[in-house]
């Protein structure tokens, strides 16, 4: 008998969209109608959390919040995120199928997983209606979770665990340590941490990397283990008790985990 009853994947830059590109560009857009220039790197940094606590984390950023001030008088409040976050979830529900394409080995992990008798959970920082736009274009591709956690779904997001407690209850899967939580972002790994599971993070195919699979496979090998190291280092931090470079290599964890 398996000692663990489900895992909870992320979405982009875990299940989908490898390097996690959707929403990049469009924060750069959704920021250029108010007149304020950011930068990828800038977009990046805060990825992982709920879109609005994301938008509010970049006008946290110095050279953000001073193009604000200069621009309109006054630091951004609240209510200069909400602005922000009511042209940002329109314009990311138009581009996110665009990059709905599954992770390689993601359909192959999911069915090995489900063969072991493992529930599949998921939870993302997107908002309930950009999810609504992926989840048929992930289901003709053969990945259907048993559940999805959005970000507007409960009260708070991540870091926080309630997605994660709200995954142990429609999966009726407890306790938290027969619960694995994957993700490419420190946000996701704390979420799974606040929530007391095991907790995975992958290196090559989310925020951390923001390559393409294409992209990775033409770096030279050394340039690929900087990438990795780095994105290691930076999930550890933030709680994974192991990182692997993308979902394909999970199933072989998990059997590594069952031996322990």
């Amino acid at each position: 008998m398996s000692k663990f009853k489900a895992v909870v994947f992320d979405w982009a830059g875990t299940m989908i969209d490898f390097g996690s590109f959707a929403p990049m560009g469009v924060f750069v857009k959704a920021f250029e109608t108010f007149g304020i220039t950011v930068t990828i790197d800038q977009a990046r940094a805060p990825m992982g959390k709920p879109k609005w606590d994301h938008i509010r984390a970049m006008m946290d950023i110095p050279e953000i919040a001073s193009q604000w001030r200069e621009k309109y008088g006054a630091a951004p409040a609240d209510v200069d995120v909400d602005r922000v976050y009511e042209i940002f979830v329109p314009m990311n529900e138009e581009v996110v199928t665009d990059y709905a394409d599954l992770v390689p080995g993601a359909a192959e992990t999911v069915t090995v997983l489900r063969a072991n008798g493992l529930k599949i959970g998921s939870t993302t920082g997107y908002t309930r209606s950009i999810m609504e736009r992926v989840l048929p274009v992930a289901a003709r591709q053969g990945y259907e979770p048993d559940n999805l956690v959005c970000a507007d779904d409960l009260p708070e997001g991540r870091p926080g665990p309630l997605g994660m407690y709200k995954c142990f209850v429609d999966l009726v899967a407890y306790p938290p340590s027969a619960v694995i939580k994957v993700d490419d972002t420190e946000p996701g790994i704390a979420e799974g941490v606040a929530a007391g599971c095991i907790t995975v993070g992958l290196a090559l195919s989310g925020n951390h990397a923001g390559k393409t699979a294409e992209e990775l496979d033409r770096l030279p090998e050394h340039e690929k283990n900087a990438i990795r190291q780095k994105a290691t280092e930076a999930l550890k931090n933030a709680g994974a008790d192991h990182v692997i470079d993308t979902v394909a290599d999970l199933p072989a964890l998990i059997e590594t985990l069952e031996m322990q």
